[in-house]
């Protein structure tokens, strides 16, 4: 495993530290008063943790573990609020991208190349079953991840609304309306959400959503790849507001 730290004081440190922790694993059945203090501190933290065999932590690492192993991101996470301001004082419209459960570290890392090559400000990300960023993640992006601002919200469905607060129109790509993505608007301020790939946007989210669009098909095939999908929505968005 890449970019990891082992041992619970060390990863107690990494945590008061506030380094930018994908997952906790630590080992089932452990106990002991130092090892409750890192779950206390993983649930005061809201981290990701799973509880597994010790023969996995020593799969994951051949140092001596203690019952616990960390896997930590390779970039530090925006916050929601900080990204919207930001990007709020530019004279350009705002883009953003929402990623409602995509779990594929390679998609995400070829989603986020494609969204750095057309100049979106965000991509906004779930904490929980959300792919981590990862040095897949980074190697697929072309080192696009260091570029482009990655916030973490508790749900995205929230951060729609927030978005909406602050005068940004959420579109929804899916196959589940009539509208087609050449019917929309992308020259407003803006907000993409792409699904997961096997279940698509979740109906709570499609509801919320101002606007949905589909991609014309033209085989027999369903549905495209989200990445390509993703590729296709932000350089529509591209061609609309280079001719804007």
């Amino acid at each position: 495993m890449n970019d990891q730290i082992y041992g619970i004081r060390a990863i107690l440190e990494a945590i008061d530290s506030e380094q930018p922790i994908n997952k906790i694993f630590l080992q089932r059945g452990l106990s002991g008063e130092l090892f409750k203090e890192l779950e206390s501190a993983i649930r005061k933290n809201d981290l990701i943790c799973s509880y597994v065999p010790v023969e996995k932590l020593n799969r994951l690492t051949k140092n001596n573990h203690q019952g616990a192993v960390a896997s930590i991101s390779p970039i530090k996470f925006h916050t929601l609020e900080t990204l919207v301001e930001t990007v709020s004082n530019k004279e350009s419209n705002a883009l953003f991208l929402l990623l409602d459960q995509l779990s594929d570290v390679r998609n995400f890392g070829a989603i986020i190349r494609t969204a750095e090559c057309t100049g979106v400000d965000g991509i906004i990300i779930q904490k929980k079953g959300a792919a981590p960023v990862t040095a897949d993640t980074i190697k697929t992006s072309a080192g696009a991840a260091f570029k482009v601002p990655i916030a973490k919200v508790d749900h995205i469905k929230d951060a729609i609304y927030y978005l909406q607060a602050s005068g940004i129109k959420v579109v929804s790509a899916t196959e589940k309306t009539t509208d087609s993505i050449y019917d929309v608007s992308f020259t407003q301020p803006i907000a993409i959400v792409m699904g997961a790939e096997d279940q698509g946007i979740s109906p709570s989210i499609l509801k919320a959503s101002d606007y949905k669009a589909k991609l014309p098909l033209l085989g027999e095939i369903e549905s495209l790849n989200v990445s390509v999908a993703c590729a296709v929505f932000l350089y529509e968005a591209v061609r609309q507001r280079l001719q804007g």
